[in-house]
Formats: structure tokens, sequence, C-alpha cells
């Protein structure tokens, strides 16, 4: 267990290296902040964090796609290319899911959905 968590915190630590990561802890706490001052229910902080840590693992595993690419196919190539687009295309789809939700979130806590 120990072993793990390690091997974890030195998941974030190489993912924190990542621009991308850091603007997604940033917009996420954004999201809480403006959630926070609009009186959002818990729900909204649920599906927020859930969306946020799905959000995180995808781009974790689109880092080590990199990495590994990079690794095995150090010059040019449209495999690996494909494989770098597709990894980011899978982030950018939890992206617009996190702004969605949270679009939702604020719409139908300013504007109640009649039951």
């Amino acid at each position: 267990m120990f072993a793990a968590a390690r091997y974890s915190l030195g998941g974030v630590k190489r993912l924190w290296g990542e621009t991308a990561f850091r603007h997604e802890v940033l917009a996420f706490a954004l999201i809480t902040v403006l959630f926070y001052f609009s009186g959002v229910p818990l729900w909204g902080y649920v599906g927020a964090t859930l969306l946020f840590l799905l959000t995180v693992s995808i781009e974790a595993l689109n880092t080590a796609v990199e990495e590994i690419t990079d690794h095995a196919s150090p010059d040019y190539s449209d495999m690996a290319r494909h494989a770098k687009d597709l990894g980011s295309f899978a982030v950018f789809c939890l992206l617009l899911a996190n702004a969605i939700w949270a679009m939702f979130v604020l719409w139908s806590h300013w504007i109640p959905l009649a039951a």
C-alpha cells in the first residue's frame, strides 16, 4: 500500500510538470469558487469533483502515452502523431464535459427546472 502511494505521488509530481494539468487544477478551483459564491447545492460539487478526477486520470494516461510514444518513436511518425492526437482528444472531451456540467449546474441553480 505504501509503495502504491509512493508511485501515485510520483505520478502527481510528474503530472504537475504539465502546463495543461496545472490549468485544469486552476479551472477546477475557479469552478469551485464560482459554485460557492453562487450557492450551488452539494450535488453540483459532487459532479464537478467526479468529472475533475476523471479528467485528471485521463490527463495522466495521455501524458503516459506521450512519454511512451516519445521513447519508442523519437523520430517523426504518423502512428506516434495519431497516438498523441487521440490522447489529446480524450482530454478535450472531458474538458468539454466539465464545462457543460458547470454550465448546467449554474443554469439549473439560477433558473430551476420545472418539475
